[in-house]
Order: structure tokens, then sequence, then C-alpha cells
């Protein structure tokens, strides 16, 4: 059974940074895909990141690359998503997601239970 905790999350000041990670365990293959989702008071979930355990390429949403840094450690199970220059608007439940397969396109069937993160002004 694949299971993922996001841990991290908290309260940070615009323009502050934040590092939330997911450990994740029980893939049966060796490829595997990590997404990052969030989700906004009263708005959708939208997926805005992810990395291939085959060659740790990564995706991003455009709008937030250059701010939001996704990573890998492939010897401790953990994907960690880097968050600088925190604006209100990032405010949301974070939510990573897992799927066998190592493409980052949709078909994400295993989910973390989400971390909040605020943005205070």
């Amino acid at each position: 059974e694949v299971q993922l905790v996001e841990s991290g999350g908290g309260t940070v000041q615009a323009g502050g940074s934040l590092r939330i990670s997911c450990t994740y365990s029980g893939f049966t293959g060796e490829h595997y895909a990590i997404g990052w989702f969030r989700q906004a008071p009263g708005k959708e979930r939208k997926g805005f990141s992810c990395i291939s355990s085959t060659d740790d390429s990564t995706v991003y949403t455009a709008s937030l690359k250059g701010r939001f840094t996704i990573s890998r450690d492939g010897a401790k199970d953990t994907v960690t998503l880097e968050m600088n220059n925190l604006q209100a608007e990032d405010t949301a439940v974070y939510y990573c997601a897992g799927k066998e397969g190592s493409t980052c396109l949709q078909g994400f069937e295993y989910w973390g239970q989400g971390t909040q993160v605020t943005v205070s002004t």
C-alpha cells in the first residue's frame, strides 16, 4: 500500500520562505512520480509541480517556477518543496500525491492528508 505523509507546513510572513516535505512508501516499482497540489479556501485543488523518480525530471506550473523548487531524496524516500517569496495567494492546504509510472501527467492515485500553509500579511 502506497502511503504519503506531508510535514512542515505552518505560518510565514509574506516574502518569507517555507519548506514542506512528503515522505512516501509502498511503491512497487522503481518508477513513480510525486506531485504537489494545493487547495486554497473556496477553490478547487490544483497541481503545480511534479518530480519523476526515473531521472528526477521536474515539472512546474509556469506561474510558480522560480519561486518553488521540488527535489527528491531517494535514500530517504522524501520529496521536498522549497517555497520562496511567499505571498498571501499561496495560502492553501498543500497535498502531495503519488502514482506508479514516471510520467507527471494525470493519474495520481495516492494522496497525503495535506498540510496547511498560511502566509500572513
